[in-house]
């Protein structure tokens, strides 16, 4: 019977640098070194944050510690602390989160009106998110040279209702270029976050703002007007002009995670500042006597839109309360 080989022991040595994660692959992370290098790590020891279980527990973005073992192979052992970090539900039936990025200066959300569809609650879920982890949001409405009148009129309605709570918003084109400048003049200097469903041309948009780069983009289901995954990997990519652009791969549903029913409306600015005149404190805007934020809503201070996503993430919170009740956590 033949001998099993001895594994060998792997030490690390005493060299110890800084990088940046700019690319996940699954089974490693590319790490930007101080002087430029790029090298491939593995993770070396158990992170954590708050306890909350995650999928990636390094994220891109993260400033971490790499050393190098005595097998040549590097490895992440340590996270320097993040400024932000914006997370995820990794799921719908998932109890775990997945963090999107950490160290972000601007989280932008890609969308379209049509091919596909995005709807508008799932924006609202993305902007409440990103206000929940206190990273500045704004919205890129792509593929503007697709409207007709009646779509034109929805961006720009769109775009005024969301720019008046306070969330820049681009109209562009990344098949002609138009608004592409203003998207520039948005993510120079930054590190921004590019998100959004599969096939709203996020690569695309990398693509225009990034010349010969020429990542891969995906074709529209004509039966189901959705499109397909062409990110596999989360990645960070230079900018020309300066900063760098997080893509992520698409995301089919955005699950809010670490929400309580009491802080939920607090990450919609219009409802918080409504609520300051809700006749009693713990309103939760549902039909309880003397709520000033259904009365905006009912005087269109407020839009239905954005108070119907706001009654979908509070049921949804509380059904979960409801569960760790029953459950005794």
């Amino acid at each position: 019977m033949a001998k099993k080989e001895k594994r060998q022991k792997v030490t690390l040595t005493a060299e110890s640098r800084e990088g940046l994660v700019v690319k996940n692959t699954g089974s490693a992370y590319d790490v930007r070194l101080e002087d430029g290098t790029i090298v491939s790590c593995r993770v070396k020891g158990n992170f954590r944050i708050k306890g909350i279980r995650t999928t990636n527990p390094v994220a891109l973005g993260d400033h971490v510690k790499v050393v190098r073992a005595t097998d040549d192979i590097r490895y992440i052992t340590e996270i320097l602390p993040r400024q932000n970090y914006i997370i995820r539900r990794a799921s719908n039936l998932s109890k775990e989160s997945h963090i999107l990025a950490a160290n972000i200066d601007k989280a932008l959300l890609v969308v379209t009106l049509k091919d596909p569809e995005v709807p508008l609650t799932f924006i609202d879920r993305f902007l409440a998110t990103a206000e929940a982890y206190r990273i500045p949001a704004g919205l890129i409405l792509n593929k503007s040279d697709m409207w007709d009148d009646d779509d034109r009129e929805l961006g720009e309605a769109m775009k005024y209702l969301y720019e008046s709570i306070g969330y820049k918003t681009l109209i562009v084109s990344a098949a002609t270029g138009s608004g592409l400048e203003n998207l520039r003049l948005e993510t120079a200097g930054n590190i921004s976050l590019l998100a959004g469903n599969s096939g709203v041309g996020k690569s695309s948009l990398i693509n225009a703002l990034i010349p010969g780069l020429n990542l891969r983009t995906g074709e529209i289901s004509e039966l189901y007007h959705t499109g397909t995954h062409t990110t596999t990997f989360s990645e960070m990519l230079q900018l020309p002009y300066g900063g760098d652009i997080i893509d992520i791969p698409g995301v089919r549903s955005f699950g809010t995670i670490d929400f309580t029913t009491e802080d939920t409306g607090h990450f919609f600015p219009e409802i918080f500042k409504a609520s300051r005149e809700c006749k009693y404190s713990d309103c939760r805007h549902t039909g309880e006597p003397g709520c000033a934020v259904k009365e905006a809503v009912a005087n269109h201070l407020i839009a239905e839109s954005r108070y119907a996503s706001y009654l979908n993430i509070l049921e949804e919170v509380e059904a979960g309360d409801a569960d760790k009740y029953r459950k005794g956590f």
